[in-house]
């Protein structure tokens, strides 16, 4: 197993809160995070997210199909359209179930997808637990949804596991961020403090027949010590974070 450790990370206790880029960034990520078209609700969140060196990290480049599995607001939805470019599709993956209950949660994407400077945009309706795309992917991303899919009911996350192994191409990509819990919690923190032990994580994703190729700390915070809700306080947009590249064989 490889680890990545950007020039971001490395001087971890310096950076936290800055927008810095690690050097090694390619230049279309570069600017697909740069983009001015980019909302500033986006914008103001990139010194936490760090998206650059976590997209970079994951290897998306252009031409490629990227499922962003429920993708919120967008934030990553508009970056990767924009490093995948025009012979690349990005399928913005809405649960299928929360769209039939909830029409206007869809909103949002389709206005993405119907947005000229996102032309390579799809809206997926999917049931994440039995997730399919219209074509093999090259790359699947989830990011701080796994505690939530954890809180699903008994099996849903194994599902969604498999069922994105199948989706994606053989040697496809599978990145998963999330909010770190305490080391043995499991899925003890996933409800009250919207955290997942990674150990967990990687247990899962494994047995879906994955192999884990690479992780990076770009996201660690040595300063959260995991007790916290992730939207209370001085913890809000600081939490630790895992970020896992998976392989599919």
């Amino acid at each position: 197993m490889k680890r990545f450790i950007s020039s971001t990370a490395i001087a971890m206790s310096l950076l936290i809160g800055s927008a810095a880029i690690a050097a090694d960034v390619p230049a279309n990520v570069k600017a697909a995070v740069a983009d001015k078209g980019r909302p500033s609700a986006d914008t103001e969140r990139d010194a936490n997210r760090k998206p650059a060196d976590v997209v970079a990290f994951a290897g998306i480049k252009a031409g490629d199909k990227v499922a962003d599995v429920n993708p919120g607001g967008g934030y990553f939805t508009r970056i990767f359209s924009k490093v995948v470019g025009p012979n690349g599709k990005v399928y913005a993956t809405i649960s299928a179930a929360g769209l039939a209950a909830k029409p206007a949660s869809g909103d949002g994407m389709r206005a993405l997808q119907a947005d000229a400077q996102y032309g390579n945009i799809v809206v997926n309706a999917s049931d994440f637990d039995k997730l399919t795309a219209p074509e093999p992917l090259d790359v699947a991303w989830t990011s701080d949804n796994y505690h939530d899919f954890k809180n699903r009911g008994p099996g849903f996350t194994e599902g969604m596991n498999k069922a994105i192994f199948a989706a994606l191409k053989p040697g496809g990509t599978y990145i998963i961020i999330d909010h770190a819990a305490e080391k043995g919690s499991g899925a003890r923190d996933t409800n009250a403090l919207h955290r997942v032990d990674p150990d967990l994580v990687k247990a899962e994703v494994l047995a879906a027949g994955f192999k884990l190729e690479s992780e990076s700390n770009v996201l660690l915070n040595p300063a959260d010590n995991h007790s916290n809700k992730v939207f209370e306080g001085d913890t809000k947009g600081k939490t630790d974070q895992f970020v896992f590249k998976f392989k599919k064989p």
